[in-house]
């Protein structure tokens, strides 16, 4: 069911930036269930083993990084 979610955000949100007219209420809002999808989807990844290939970085290990500007 998830993975279906992300899919159908994904081709929602490929017409919504081919709309010039959306408003940045609608933005955010889409960016908001992209980033609940894209989470729901990490998780399965992880429960299938993917999370080990994961970098440190990209798993939020952050300790000892400098991410200045």
């Amino acid at each position: 069911m998830q993975l279906g979610m992300a899919a159908a955000l994904l081709g929602h949100a490929a017409a919504m930036l081919d709309d010039r007219r959306v408003s940045n209420g609608e933005l955010r809002f889409l960016v908001e269930r992209l980033t609940e999808a894209l989470r729901d989807v990490l998780r399965i990844a992880e429960s299938r083993g993917a999370g080990a290939a994961r970098p440190a970085e990209d798993r939020g290990d952050h300790q000892g990084q400098g991410h200045g500007g």
